[in-house]
């Protein structure tokens, strides 16, 4: 292992009767560990989607990746295992916690950014917005999703989609660097020319092999973007919907979109003309020619807002909502559709379909950059499939959370004659077969570097390899 040499960090906390010994975890990070009957225990354990219950063994809140690296060892020592947690943004499929440390980044949240270079360095706990506001000062952009406060390392580890993929593809493919704290307590920097196997399956292997502390990636000239939303009555998708998947199948690179059938609710801060409608959406980012949008305005939307806008806005451009959110959702990666692929999405999402779901369908367009192998790739090389289909519903109570389970498995069911088998798991919410992420060769190649690195199991990731 190449490792990082430790500097000089006077904690005072770690003492030597750690081992074996769980509550001698609480002497770490200044104190900032907190175990189950604490005061702060049940805030410490609240995930992003407040609707997923995570009970660990213990809480901490490590102030850098030396703290990291201490924690990781008294896990250890105390036979307790590791889940390292940022936002807490796709917990469901994490399963029980009860001999786990969950291990929270959100207090890392330096970002730096190299103009000269392109390049930008986000501790484990920086946010997407906290890239974006650094580096558009510079005309430079990351390849950042549709949520301002979804953390860089998690979405970078898992692949990363957002407005710029068609043309530039997956994040976890321009990360130039890792840096990450080992099984063995050792603070380590994989890259291309070090640790390059470890290197090669973190970019879209998933958190199955340390504790990322820092994230190294490409950054590109996009200071500005032609972007917005074109809106229709959702009772127009049986119209738009065709239309929008043939312009989607042949669209240029430069285009990135999402169709959305959105029932919007009765809020304030949403603006009064999509409030507590029943909506269908098309919204994304053109980097190039405008007139790319030619079909789908003949459409006539009742509102189009696609104007040139400065790159930082389109991190909150979709309108994911940001805090935390009780949600259930469900994700498959489809191939190419036809009218019985529409028929049946409008019969299960659509209009006259019943559905309680706030987010009654969404079909992200592929292709382009992600459906072809990139130059410089690592366990994920691109996505293989036309469109990703995301359904979410909100779980606010027991029973909500039951019949939004129940009508984003409809949705997900009858699209499944289209679905293509595989998974993209930054969308996936519930426990899948991880396997079906990856092509035949990567798969076990990533299997036999996590035995490596982390032979006894002692880190718990979402999507477990």
């Amino acid at each position: 292992m190449t490792t990082i040499e430790n500097s000089a960090h006077d904690t005072g906390h770690v003492g030597a009767d750690l081992a074996g010994r769980r509550p001698a975890l609480s002497r770490l990070c200044g104190g900032a560990v907190h175990l189950p009957g604490d005061p702060g225990y049940d805030t410490a354990r609240m995930p992003w989607n407040v609707a997923v219950d995570q009970r660990p063994a213990a809480v901490a809140y490590p102030a850098d990746a030396i703290e990291v690296a201490e924690l990781v060892r008294a896990a250890s020592a105390a036979g307790l295992r590791v889940a390292p947690q940022g936002t807490g943004h796709n917990a469901g499929p994490l399963g029980p916690l009860d001999d786990v440390v969950l291990l929270r980044t959100s207090a890392m949240t330096q970002v730096r950014v190299d103009p000269r270079r392109r390049t930008a360095r986000a501790e484990a706990g920086a946010l997407w917005i906290d890239v974006v506001e650094r580096a558009a000062p510079h005309g430079l952009a990351a390849l950042h999703g549709s949520s301002p406060d979804v953390g860089v390392a998690g979405y970078s580890l898992g692949g990363g989609i957002g407005w710029y993929s068609r043309q530039h593809g997956l994040q976890a493919n321009a990360v130039t660097a890792f840096e990450l704290v080992t099984a063995a307590g050792e603070r380590v920097r994989a890259d291309a020319e070090h640790e390059s196997d470890l290197f090669w399956a973190l970019r879209g292997g998933g958190g199955n092999f340390g504790v990322v502390t820092a994230v190294e990636f490409d950054l590109f000239p996009i200071a500005t973007a032609y972007a917005g939303w074109l809106v229709w009555d959702w009772r127009e998708a049986a119209r738009v919907l065709p239309v929008w998947a043939d312009w989607a199948r042949t669209a240029p690179d430069h285009v990135t979109t999402a169709l959305r059938l959105l029932q919007v609710p009765p809020m304030p801060q949403i603006p009064e003309v999509l409030r507590n409608r029943q909506l269908l959406v098309i919204d994304g980012a053109v980097l190039g020619d405008p007139d790319v949008l030619a079909p789908l305005r003949a459409l006539r939307p009742e509102l189009d807002t696609f104007a040139a806008m400065p790159a930082p806005a389109l991190c909150r451009l979709h309108m994911d909502p940001e805090g935390p959110t009780p949600a259930v959702g469900r994700a498959a990666l489809l191939g190419e559709l036809d009218a019985g692929a529409f028929d049946a999405l409008l019969g299960a999402a659509g209009p006259d379909s019943g559905t309680s779901l706030l987010v009654a369908a969404e079909l992200r367009q592929l292709g382009g950059a992600l459906g072809r192998p990139a130059p410089r790739h690592g366990a994920l090389p691109r996505l293989d499939a036309d469109y990703a289909l995301f359904t979410c519903g909100i779980a606010a109570t027991p029973e909500m959370g039951e019949l939004s389970a129940a009508h984003t498995d409809r949705v997900v069911e009858a699209m499944a004659p289209w679905s293509n088998g595989r998974e993209y798991l930054n969308f996936a919410e519930t426990k899948v077969e991880t396997a079906r992420a990856y092509d035949a060769e990567a798969w076990p190649r990533l299997r036999r570097i996590r035995d490596a690195v982390d032979p006894s199991g002692l880190f718990v990731a979402n999507h477990v390899l």
